[in-house]
């Protein structure tokens, strides 16, 4: 996808390959040399972490950010924390990258959401085979129960699209992926050199959808129970001084829940943002603390000192129906894909100077509104 096209509707997630043209010469040199710039640019750019917040299809708005950041081309992407849908975005850039850098990255996201809207397309051959209604179920029935083959249409888009054995090997960026385990609810973060399909699974596991995952020796569920995203790990094992938060979840219901629906949907608002509010915690905690916090010696000072910066969906996501998480239909895709380039582009005019120099954004202020929960 080139930075003069965009992704519309009407490309449809099936859209054709266009047909080759013969390319002159001196043309096809100019774009080499476009391409050759491109990538040394982005070698050669201020560092940046990602940390990527998972949200089911609502995760095509962390896509237009990531698609507006490599083409803009001024952040070298060091280390990139993801849960759920954010852990999706991750393998997907990483391995984008590792091909062919921001050319490469950029069009492997869009083949990824592509792929994740056909899968869910009526008629589909993956969607066909679980059982009709199959979200009505998961209220009564479990998954081992009315999806006992463990059928997983995202298994199928990432096996064929991501070597995840190269991913390990040669990924350009540091992964952070974070799925739960069952037994303990404890948050487990997978690096680079552990990543694999499963793990992508893993943090992407909805436990009312499908069968929790097994990995080694124990069995985990979606990475938004307990780190959404990891913040500390990506900060502490990383040099980088500046990392940017992509939230989906928006962090206020603005009226009182009546419904049923709308009390379910508040429930999930404030069960997956609640892991983010305790790292901002703990990081506010290390700001102001006299020596270092317990349990985090050697990584107080780098908490202290770490800028951070945010872009946020809550403006285009909190009028969505909870639902709209579970239905990446291609056009919702699309508008959320939109709007994570605006967002990204209004984020880019701001504050990208401040990138490697100040904190685009006051955390303490943003979650907690000066109200900290050990005041």
């Amino acid at each position: 996808m080139s930075s003069e096209q965009g992704v519309t509707a009407a490309d449809g997630p099936h859209r054709s390959a266009r047909r080759a043209g013969r390319v002159p010469m001196r043309t096809a040199v100019r774009r080499l040399a476009r391409r050759i710039a491109r990538v040394t640019s982005f070698a050669r750019a201020r560092p940046l972490n990602l940390a990527l917040q998972g949200g089911g299809a609502h995760g095509a708005f962390t896509w237009g950010v990531l698609d507006r950041l490599l083409e803009q081309g001024h952040f070298r992407l060091d280390g990139v924390s993801g849960t759920s849908a954010g852990a999706v975005n991750a393998v997907a850039l990483a391995a984008g990258l590792m091909e062919d850098g921001p050319d490469g990255a950029r069009a492997m996201l869009e083949d990824v959401w592509r792929a994740i809207a056909t899968s869910a397309a009526p008629g589909n051959a993956l969607s066909a085979r679980l059982p009709a209604g199959w979200s009505g179920l998961s209220r009564t029935w479990s998954p081992y129960q009315f999806n006992p083959l463990d059928i997983n249409p995202l298994r199928h888009i990432l096996r064929d699209r991501i070597d995840f054995e190269r991913l390990r090997e040669g990924s350009p960026v540091r992964l952070f992926l974070a799925a739960t385990e069952v037994s303990s609810g404890r948050a487990r973060i997978f690096r680079t050199e552990e990543v694999t399909e499963d793990c992508v699974l893993a943090s992407t596991c909805l436990p009312n959808l499908f069968p929790a995952i097994k990995i080694g020796r124990h069995h985990y569920w979606d990475g938004g129970f307990s780190a959404n995203p990891d913040l500390i790990t990506l900060i502490s094992e990383t040099s980088t001084d500046d990392t940017l938060l992509v939230q989906l979840t928006p962090q206020r219901e603005p009226s009182l829940p009546t419904t049923a629906d709308e009390i379910a949907g508040n429930v999930n608002r404030i069960m997956f943002n609640q892991p983010l509010r305790r790292e901002i915690e703990v990081i506010e905690r290390s700001r102001r603390a006299a020596g270092p916090l317990p349990g985090f010696r050697g990584k107080t000072q780098r908490l202290r000192e770490h800028r951070f910066h945010l872009i946020e969906a809550d403006r285009h996501t909190s009028q969505l129906d909870e639902q709209s998480k579970m239905l990446p239909d291609w056009d919702l895709l699309v508008r959320l894909h939109a709007a994570g380039r605006e967002e990204a582009e209004h984020w880019l005019e701001a504050h990208r100077a401040a990138v490697g120099r100040d904190s685009s954004v006051d955390l303490y202020d943003r979650f907690f509104e000066s109200r900290l929960p050990f005041d």
